[in-house]
Formats: structure tokens, C-alpha cells, sequence
């Protein structure tokens, strides 16, 4: 055997273990983020915690609610609160990929092409009802949010890190929509879904806006820079894992693949498709970072179930007869759950 072969066998070394001094730095820095995203959302803890997990993984999210639950004033304060670049755009089926990724335009002067880069290029980016967008135009940003780059006349551009998508779909109104293909759908890490607020949360958010809260001048100082968020990203790749965790997710995913085997018929067979092992990767990723928020270096079972909607719902794909008689994929993947011996 040569010694390349050889090389080419040897494990990888450990990372370096997460010190209390860098883990210190960790609940500092996310403390500053949720105090500034308290200040001006009300309520909406799982909103916060989901857009925490994706700042700490690089991770997309697809958001689903009806209009007003300050979707676009959460993602507005997380990216001022760590002095990020933030661009809205509402998606509209006239949206040409071009408005997205940027486009080339003639200078005349010059006698030459100069490219203008679109909104896309930002650290955080908001797609308003994303679902209204033509297919050609949401496949435009399958390249962005994959491979964190935009090609315009032939050219690649990187985008800034970090890059965080925050697509939003409205489940109430589906006339001039275009669903999701599974393609993207499976993209996004992460999927919330936002509830209305309560009676005291809703009289709150009146409060805050008669006090001028919400004013541009009122925008909340952290002192938390992109460079934080680089060392959230490079420290939750260090959060211990244990190899009866990595079996667990597995174990999980195969279930949703062949749930006839593990959970009750009346339930498996709403199941058209399983997970792809993007799911599994979710996991790992996202259970990781909720570590993190919780100040540990290692990850637990209970960070795989708090997960279990967010990275699996927009993954099952479940058939006709679901949509008729109202089976939500929570409670597939709820039994899903129950199946799987806790580690």
C-alpha cells in the first residue's frame, strides 16, 4: 500500500474542544441579539430562536404565516442588530431573475457592459411570498442560496458572508401562486410557522408603537459585528456530537422513508416521499447551534426533538389523501418521534 493510500485512510483530527472562555463569548454574543430582537418583536420566542439557529449555521429559512406577524421587522432587527446589510424583495410574478441576481447594463460613454449586482448580494435577504414568483425566477435563487454565488454574463460573483435567505409564502391566499418545487423547499434548513399573537402580546405591539419603538432612530446598538457571527459559525462546528446522537438522526430519517414498517398504516400511508439526507444534515447542524443558545458544547437528544417540525416539515412529502382530510406533517413526524428509541 502506498503512502498516499495510507494518507487518504487516516481519520481526520478532532476538534479542538469548546472552552468555557469561548463559550462565554458565545452567550454574550447571542444575549446582545435576542435582547435587541425582544425590543422591537414582541412574543414570537420560536421565530427568534429559528432565526438564531440560522444565523449560527449559515442556514436559509422559509417562514409561512398570514401578513402582519412582523416577519419583515424580525429579520430587519437581527440583521441591524449585528450591523449586516439587509435587502427586501417582494417577489411578484412579473420578478425576472435578473431583478434578483443583477444584471448587465450598456454604458454608453464607455461603449461597454457594466454589471449591477441585484439585492441578492446582502448578508440578509427577505423574499417576500416567495410562492408568488415564477418558477424560472425561484430557481434563480437555487444557485445563490447553494452555492453562495451569482453568475451574470458569464461572470460568478460571491456573495457576502454571511448570506442568510429569509423567504416568506402566505398560506391563505393561493390565487397567482407557484409552489415551491422540493428541489428548493429541501434548501431551506429551517420552516416556521408563525401563529397571531395573544390579546396581551397584541396590546403590547400598540404600546410599543405609540413609544416610537419601532422609529428608524430607535434602531438597537449591540456592538455585535459579521465578525461575531463568522466566530458563532466556526465555534458550533466544534459543539460535540455523540456518535448514539449521529445514529439517532439516522435512525429517524429511514423511518420517514419507510414508515410502514414503524408507524401506525392509517399514518404511513398519507407518506408519499421521505427525507432526503439533507434532513439529516439539518440536524446536525441546527442541533448544534441550539446547543450553542443554550451555553452547552455538546448536543443532546431534546435538541433533536425541539427541532423536529422546523427541519421536517417541508421535507415529508405527503399525498392527496393528507391534504383532504387534514393530516399536518407535525403529526406524522410526531409519530415519527415516538418510533425511534431516545438515546
Amino acid at each position: 500500500m502506498t503512502d498516499t493510500a495510507t494518507a487518504s485512510q487516516t481519520p481526520p483530527p478532532a476538534p479542538a474542544p469548546v472552552t468555557p472562555a469561548e463559550l462565554e463569548r458565545a452567550r454574550q454574543i447571542v444575549g446582545a441579539v435576542s435582547q435587541a430582537f425582544a425590543r422591537k418583536v414582541v412574543g414570537q420566542t420560536a421565530l427568534r430562536d429559528t432565526l438564531l439557529v440560522a444565523l449560527i449555521t449559515g442556514g436559509h429559512v422559509l417562514l409561512e404565516s398570514v401578513p402582519g406577524l412582523a416577519k419583515t421587522t424580525a429579520a430587519q432587527t437581527i440583521a441591524q442588530s449585528i450591523d449586516a446589510s439587509f435587502r427586501r424583495i417582494q417577489c411578484t410574478p412579473d420578478l425576472l431573475p435578473s431583478d434578483i441576481t443583477g444584471t448587465q447594463i450598456y454604458d454608453a460613454q464607455k461603449s461597454t457592459f457594466v454589471t449591477q449586482l441585484g439585492p441578492v448580494h446582502s448578508n440578509f435577504v427577505l423574499l417576500d411570498e416567495i410562492n408568488r414568483s415564477s418558477a424560472k425566477t425561484q430557481s434563480a435563487m437555487l444557485e445563490a442560496m447553494q452555492e453562495r454565488q451569482t453568475t451574470i454574463g458569464g461572470t460568478v460573483y460571491q456573495l457576502p458572508s454571511p448570506f442568510l435567505v429569509l423567504a416568506t409564502q402566505n398560506p391563505i391566499e393561493q390565487e397567482g401562486t407557484y409552489q415551491l418545487p422540493e428541489a428548493q423547499l429541501d434548501r431551506f434548513l429551517l420552516k416556521e410557522i408563525l401563529d397571531y399573537p395573544s390579546p396581551a402580546e397584541e396590546a403590547e405591539i400598540i404600546r410599543r408603537i405609540e413609544s416610537g419603538v419601532y422609529d428608524e432612530a430607535t434602531a438597537p446598538s449591540t456592538g455585535v459585528g459579521l465578525g461575531d457571527v463568522v466566530y458563532l459559525q466556526d465555534l458550533a462546528k466544534r459543539v460535540y456530537v455523540d456518535a448514539s446522537i449521529v445514529n439517532y438522526i439516522v435512525q429517524l430519517i429511514y423511518v420517514t422513508r419507510h414508515p410502514q414498517q414503524y408507524i401506525p398504516a392509517t399514518l404511513a400511508d398519507y407518506v408519499e416521499f421521505g427525507a432526503s439526507p439533507r434532513a439529516s444534515i439539518a440536524f446536525m447542524q441546527a442541533a448544534r447551534a441550539l446547543a450553542l443558545l443554550h451555553g452547552r458544547d455538546y448536543v443532546i437528544p431534546e435538541d433533536v426533538k425541539h427541532l423536529r417540525h422546523s427541519v421536517l416539515r417541508h421535507r415529508l412529502i405527503l399525498n392527496y389523501e393528507a391534504t383532504a382530510d387534514e393530516v399536518a406533517p407535525e403529526t406524522i413526524i410526531d409519530a415519527v418521534f415516538g418510533a425511534v428509541q431516545t438515546p
